[in-house]
């Protein structure tokens, strides 16, 4: 019977052109490992030795300004990989990674990942397109700063978190203080729009939970 790691890997989008014994010798080169919130696995201009595949749990790429003011450029779920950068020995371009929830992370080691996509161009290109789906998201969160206003932008993103849970109109586990890092706001901010969806019916806050109550209008205030 499979392990529980090689079963992860079977369902990486990453490494579905591979056979099973292709996945079984990545089993084999790869280490699992448990961590909790707060774990930080690289900082700006590190050049990585590692690519982590994320098994459970949440971890942030963020940005920090010169007076410590953090930017959430990408919040990742289990499948995610990260650390990528590490595959062509390039800097992480100014950004940290953290978890911010207990995490099952893959560790493989940046010798492993060369051969790996040496030996199976499939598998490379599958590592491009990761690599442009992060830029393309980082592209459009940029967008939003520069042409959309907050409570804008708020309402996209509690229909985004949202959406990771399908059949459930609520959004769980982010505290004011996470939504407002991922928006790049302040916490005051992003608490006293909070109060006036609620006071409009739009939602309904409780302790990390935020129940969209009103789609609709949520979706026109995101697309005005």
């Amino acid at each position: 019977m499979k392990d529980q790691k090689t079963q992860y890997l079977n369902k990486m989008d990453v490494f579905q052109d591979l056979s099973e014994d292709d996945v079984g010798r990545i089993d084999r080169s790869t280490t699992m490992t448990t961590c909790k919130p707060g774990r930080v696995f690289y900082a700006p201009e590190e050049t990585g030795e590692v690519l982590f595949l994320l098994k459970q749990g949440r971890v942030q790429l963020y940005r920090l300004s010169p007076d410590g003011k953090k930017l959430v450029v990408a919040e990742l779920g289990p499948g995610a990989i990260f650390g990528e950068m590490s595959l062509v020995g390039q800097g992480m371009h100014n950004t940290f990674a953290e978890s911010v929830t207990d995490c099952t992370i893959c560790v493989m080691s940046r010798q492993d990942v060369r051969r790996l996509i040496q030996a199976n161009p499939p598998v490379a290109l599958r590592f491009l397109e990761a690599m442009a789906h992060r830029l393309q998201e980082t592209e459009i969160k940029l967008e939003e700063l520069a042409f959309k206003d907050i409570p804008s932008r708020l309402a996209g993103l509690l229909l985004e978190l949202a959406a990771k849970t399908p059949g459930e109109d609520r959004v769980t586990g982010y505290t004011h203080q996470d939504l407002a890092e991922i928006l790049g706001t302040y916490r005051e901010t992003t608490t006293q729009i909070l109060s006036a969806f609620k006071s409009s019916g739009w939602i309904r806050v409780q302790r990390k939970r935020i129940d969209l109550l009103d789609v609709p209008a949520l979706r026109t205030l995101k697309n005005p």
